[in-house]
């Protein structure tokens, strides 16, 4: 992909949850992202009639986490999202040290469930893990100081790095760790 052909940013990730309040309280009030949008919308999805809304949730460079509640009960469980369990799914952002720290304890202030919420060091960058009321697990993620360097000797290698790994060599290639 030339960079010319490359999206700009993320514009939304889009998730079902069954309660938009407690969905707003967890992403405003706790998480601290705004709500910026709301639409009420009846439209035709799948050959039928849908009414339902659609809660946007901003973030620094314009893009937002998105929400859908159906109002009639067997559309929400056919448009429910199929969450798996594993911590390898998820949606990580980018945040400055400072402001995980406050998120951190804004969620243990808010009495969030402490087995929901963790924090790994990757080496190339620090992590704070917490799941959403939705099972959505977020992931947080504060950069190494050296990240520039770290990027840059990823991408020179990423092609080989690949090709070694799919041939049988498993060794780790993250000396920050």
């Amino acid at each position: 992909m030339t960079p010319q052909t490359l999206p700009l940013r993320l514009h939304h990730h889009a998730w079902i949850t069954d309660d938009q309040e407690a969905n707003r309280h967890f992403y405003e009030d706790v998480i601290g992202l705004p709500l910026v949008a709301t639409w009420t919308e009846r439209e035709v999805m799948l050959g039928a009639e849908r009414v339902y809304s659609h809660t946007l949730y901003g973030l620094g460079d314009g893009s937002a986490l998105a929400f859908f509640q159906f109002a009639d009960p067997k559309d929400q469980e056919e448009f429910r999202t199929d969450v798996n369990s594993t911590p390898v799914r998820h949606v990580a952002f980018k945040i400055e040290a400072e402001a995980q720290e406050a998120m951190r304890e804004r969620i243990a202030a808010a009495d969030y469930p402490e087995a929901n919420t963790h924090v790994i060091d990757h080496g190339f960058c620090v992590s704070l893990y917490v799941t959403d009321p939705n099972g959505l697990i977020l992931e947080f993620a504060v950069d190494h100081p050296d990240a520039e360097k770290i990027d840059a000797e990823r991408r020179a290698t990423a092609h080989s790095d690949l090709a070694r790994w799919l041939a049988g060599d498993h060794t780790s290639n993250n000396p920050w760790r």
